[in-house]
């Protein structure tokens, strides 16, 4: 299509966000008067207008909401391509055994074997899939070489830890619930927690932090795996409080369950990558990279376009 750029549809995806030429120059590195150029010029090849300029902030056309939808997915693919293309180099390698959080089964996990089998040509590969306490124990048992998994915060001995996103802790109720009982902390005072199994990482946070603000709640469900603990949201039974990769984990149930910002003290965990001491070159650095970029693409992308008050705390951490 003669006139459609990329750089324009990369202004025309921050323009729609914002709203605000300012913010898109701000985000795509232009002046402020090449984003209005670089949307004059896609607008003219499409023959139509995607934005109402005429209003502060700029708003999106009925065409506009429509391209953006495949402008999102055209750049997503894009940009997953380009993690491809510069991924790490581990022809060298002669084994490798990886760890990955279970949170990223649906999409991330997947999607990063596929990049490492592409340059794993003659090494011998073993991928575990599990809990972050699981995949701690493997790491600190010598049984992994590289781990993604949430942080307990502590150092481990001879391990190297390079962070990769800050994952909230959010609320996770029925559907309509909130609205039809007078409130999210109605919901929290009528309905039990369905709380996650203690001996799990996660279910070890929430329940310090809890104590910490001194809030008590009733013993009544302890669940171990997450996906059982959604259903349970889904089908009336409790509320819950989770994080947003394990609420986009549970995409399935997402007609049937809500989200929302947690009514106390906010608090977050730390997704990182961990490396044994003596693997502490190029290889974790550049896996963490694609790691980086993967989790910004397939979770947290999507992520905020579904729970947008998440902006600025679900984030990739650089480091």
């Amino acid at each position: 299509m003669k006139g459609v750029t990329l750089r324009g549809l990369e202004v025309f995806e921050a323009l729609a966000a914002s709203g605000s030429v300012a913010q898109a120059a701000e985000v795509t590195g232009l002046s402020q008067p090449a984003v209005s150029q670089q949307m004059k010029n896609l607008e003219n090849a499409l023959g139509t207008e995607l934005v109402d300029h005429g209003r502060r902030p700029m708003q999106l056309t009925p065409a506009g909401r429509s391209f953006l939808t495949r402008t999102q997915t055209v750049l997503s693919q894009l940009r997953l391509a380009q993690n491809e293309l510069t991924v790490m180099d581990l022809t060298h390698l002669s084994t490798l055994n990886l760890g990955m959080i279970d949170d990223f089964d649906n999409d991330l996990t997947p999607r990063l074997v596929t990049i490492l089998a592409e340059s794993l040509t003659r090494c011998r590969f073993k991928l575990i899939s599990a809990p972050s306490h699981e995949i701690s124990a493997a790491l600190t048992a010598r049984r992994l070489h590289i781990a993604v998994a949430a942080s307990s915060g502590e150092v481990l001995d001879g391990v190297v830890e390079y962070p990769l996103a800050r994952d909230p802790f959010i609320l996770v109720m029925p559907r309509g619930s909130a609205a039809d009982r007078g409130g999210v902390e109605a919901v929290m005072n009528s309905l039990p927690l369905l709380r996650y199994d203690r001996e799990q990482l996660i279910g070890r946070q929430i329940e310090a932090h809890l104590a910490r603000l001194k809030l008590d709640y009733a013993e009544r469900f302890e669940i171990g795996a997450h996906l059982s603990l959604m259903t349970l949201v889904s089908r009336g039974v409790g509320w819950g409080v989770t994080t947003p990769l394990g609420f986009m984990r549970a995409e399935r149930f997402h007609d049937e369950i809500e989200a929302h910002p947690v009514p106390f003290k906010p608090f977050s965990r730390t997704i990182s990558l961990f490396a044994s001491a003596d693997w502490a070159d190029r290889v974790p650095r550049d896996v963490a990279r694609t790691m980086r970029r993967l989790v910004q693409e397939l979770v947290i992308d999507r992520a905020l376009r579904q729970l947008p008050w998440l902006d600025g705390d679900l984030r990739v951490l650089e480091g």
